[in-house]
């Protein structure tokens, strides 16, 4: 399992982070190890993170939120084969997988959505009112 930890509690950088996600060695085509990959995105009002997920059914994944620490787990099937059937050629990783993300604090905890789409599994990560950009209006003297 890997953790993602942030450097400044009060900041998070996504896109840091997210840098420092894709200067990770590739695994090797031979690594039998499931390990689904994660977009972060955010915007002014929240975070989305998304992970393709084909073949994964939603009762096989379970995502929790302990204070700030958002964990994703779950696991793929491998289908079931015949006594008949010769596997000639084996790219699709099965197994289990789990990631934990640390959450800035303002993120609303309470208002976290999980949806699972067409194999994407899509978190939306609410910012709390305080933390969105507002408009502040100038009033003239």
């Amino acid at each position: 399992m890997k953790k993602i930890v942030l450097r400044n509690p009060d900041y998070w950088d996504p896109f840091g982070t997210l840098a420092a996600w894709l200067s990770e060695e590739p695994r090797p085509a031979n690594d039998p190890v499931f390990a689904p990959r994660f977009d972060v995105k955010e915007d002014p009002g929240a975070y989305v993170l998304s992970a393709d997920l084909p073949g994964v059914k939603r009762e096989d994944i379970a995502v929790s939120l302990d204070g700030d620490h958002l964990k994703i787990s779950g696991h793929r099937e491998s289908s079931h084969k015949s006594e008949s059937e010769r596997t000639r050629l084996s790219e699709i990783r099965y197994g289990s997988f789990s990631r934990e993300f640390r959450l800035p604090e303002t993120v609303d905890g309470e208002q976290v959505k999980a949806d699972l789409k067409d194999g994407v599994l899509t978190l939306v990560l609410p910012k709390k009112p305080e933390a969105q950009p507002r408009k502040i209006a100038v009033n003239a003297s």
